[in-house]
């Protein structure tokens, strides 16, 4: 009976979570984290089947493997299964399942032991499924549980009718630098602590990614090993597939320097150079930098080029910084908190440079930020959680910086 009341409380979490949030992505990927929640969860997925290809794709998955740029056959692998033949699966023996086989976990960082996975049913056809992977308790689901998630796929399915789901098409993108089972310790007292505990992330290149997380998660840490600032404690590093986990002082000095463009928080402008001088200082670091009036001029500040930073407002003065990140022309812009000691309007101006850079320049910028608001106009959202990657969500309709309200 206790089982029961859970499960239809369960229930009820997930209708109103699909009827009551407007933003369908967010109702669809909200309910996929209440039912991985309320059966106790190591990851989980919602896939959507293109029917111009016939592949599957993860719209939404939560836990610690990055499938972000996966696709897969309809009919293979046990999600295709399913879609394919619109019958849902309980699975207590992974490996020795030939309906695993080709399945995008073998090979994600995730040992499914246990597995559910069942059909999203519109009206008239199979349109995906709903996929849950292992219980952390290591027991393995039941057929109880199996029920609730048919019935949050109906409810799912039953959403996307009535909501309409539109998913725009979306070439594969090539990874720029890739992160395997980082984990990050320091000294602390008598004995180390762990900040990170086995990070799988691929960031794309020509993408914006916003990192999302409590203070203290992690999140901070792992965009400096992505930056060169901090060495990982163990795991691999790839910068364009090439091995950059144990790089020397030479090669981090180079990687930072021609690599990577920085906007921090604080802006940490030199206070004796103008908005332009500051630009060029980091423009003579580099062989081939934009010049530094362009950089100046993209961030709208030519009428502001000669003065000195005491001269500036907060958001004139980090958008010197952001000129400062673009000059050097890097395929990677981190932004820690940029907005954080900015008020509102002046947060969206500085974010609409930052997303004109991501689509007119090409460059790839993550961003580290405590501000949910910000992650709507992202291509995907990353949620770090005590130290591993707790979620990664794909908008498939991002915001333009001036439709943010907070």
């Amino acid at each position: 009976m206790a089982e029961n009341n859970r499960f239809t409380k369960a229930t009820w979490k997930i209708m109103e979570q699909l009827l009551e949030v407007d933003n369908l992505d967010e109702a669809l990927s909200g309910s996929l984290e209440i039912i991985i929640r309320e059966l106790d969860s190591e990851a989980g997925a919602i896939w959507y089947l293109d029917p111009k290809t016939d592949r599957l794709s993860p719209v939404f998955h939560v836990g610690p493997a990055d499938i972000s740029n996966i696709s897969v056959e309809n009919g293979i692998g046990l999600e295709g299964v399913v879609t394919k033949t619109g019958k849902s699966i309980l699975v207590t023996d992974p490996q020795n399942d030939p309906r695993f086989e080709g399945s995008v976990f073998e090979d994600s960082g995730i040992e499914a032991k246990t597995m559910i996975c069942v059909p999203l049913n519109n009206l008239n056809d199979i349109i995906g499924c709903v996929q849950l992977i292992n219980k952390n308790d290591g027991t393995e689901y039941t057929e109880e549980e199996l029920q609730l998630c048919e019935r949050m796929a109906s409810l799912a399915a039953m959403t996307i009718d009535e909501k309409g789901l539109i998913i725009p098409e979306e070439e594969e993108k090539e990874v720029l630098i890739s992160l395997r089972d980082v984990t990050k310790e320091f000294p602390s007292g008598d004995g180390v602590l762990q900040v990170l505990k086995g990070i799988n992330l691929d960031i794309y290149k020509n993408e914006f990614v916003v990192v999302l997380g409590e203070s203290g998660c992690g999140k901070s840490t792992m965009m400096n090993i992505v930056g060169g600032m901090e060495a990982l404690t163990d795991g691999k590093l790839l910068v364009e597939e090439k091995d950059f986990s144990h790089p020397t002082d030479a090669d981090l000095t180079e990687f930072r320097r021609k690599y990577i463009g920085f906007i921090f928080q604080s802006y940490n402008l030199m206070p004796n150079l103008t908005a332009v001088e500051n630009v060029r200082f980091v423009a003579e670091l580099v062989d081939e930098p934009m010049d530094s009036a362009e950089a100046i001029a993209k961030v709208n500040l030519s009428d502001r080029a000669d003065n000195y930073p005491g001269q500036l407002s907060g958001g004139q003065q980090q958008r010197v910084s952001i000129a400062r990140a673009i000059v050097k022309r890097p395929k990677l812009i981190l932004a820690d908190e940029p907005t954080a000691a900015l008020d509102y309007t002046t947060s969206i101006e500085v974010l609409k440079v930052v997303e004109d850079i991501v689509r007119d320049e090409g460059t790839t910028v993550m961003m580290v930020t405590h501000n949910p608001e910000i992650a709507k106009m992202a291509d995907r959202v990353v949620k770090v959680r005590s130290g591993k990657i707790a979620s990664i969500k794909r908008n498939l309709h991002p915001l333009h910086a001036e439709e943010l309200v907070w």
